[in-house]
């Protein structure tokens, strides 16, 4: 049996911050457009900013489908499982906008993650989601998996990349700067920090 509840309170979100894996789903408004379903990992790179609203970093190496849906409808379900302890899925649906790197948001956004997070040169962008409902259920069906450890591959990939090569590795990318269906995505030439 599901529960709904008003915010993200404090059992939720010492179950969220303590998961390992989330999953993003997201979809255009044309009807036979793209679903899109993410997963989404990387400890310190998902934060809680308050009882309503949450954010995660959008790194390099992936399309920008998230972004392209978000920037068309704002439409977002973000989901979580627990893979050992008792059985639980977290749901929150909500609205969510990208914040660039030339947003004046950048900066207020950018402490709340690790300071590894703020040198890295892939950061596309900070996805802010306000809650519009947030509900849990039991998870009876999901399976025992067992966490082990951070896989450094991502990390140690775009260590390479200045500014600069990220930016065009950007700029070559396919659905980049435009999503599967048309829509667009990442702003390129990709804007650069304010700060």
């Amino acid at each position: 049996m599901g529960t709904t509840y008003e915010r993200i309170d404090g059992r939720l979100r010492k179950f969220i911050e303590e998961q390992h894996l989330f999953f993003t789903a997201t979809a255009p408004l044309a009807e036979d457009g793209h679903v899109n379903v993410s997963p989404k990992g990387l400890a310190g790179s998902f934060a809680v900013l308050d009882e309503h609203t949450v954010c995660y970093l959008d790194l390099g190496g992936s399309g920008a489908e998230t972004i392209a849906h978000l920037r068309e409808n704002g439409r977002i379900t973000l989901m979580w499982c627990a893979f050992t302890g008792p059985p639980k899925i977290v749901r929150i649906h909500g609205r969510g906008v990208p914040v660039f790197r030339d947003d004046p948001r950048w900066d207020e956004l950018l402490p709340h993650f690790g300071e590894e997070f703020r040198r890295r040169t892939d950061l596309r962008a900070i996805i802010v989601v306000t809650a519009e409902r947030v509900s849990d259920t039991c998870g009876y069906a999901v399976p025992h998996l067992d966490y082990r450890e951070e896989r450094p591959l991502h990390t140690q990939r775009f260590a390479r990349e200045t500014e600069e090569s990220f930016a065009v590795y950007c700029e070559k990318k396919e659905h980049v700067a435009v999503s599967l269906d048309g829509l667009p995505g990442l702003p390129l030439p990709l804007p650069p920090r304010t700060s």
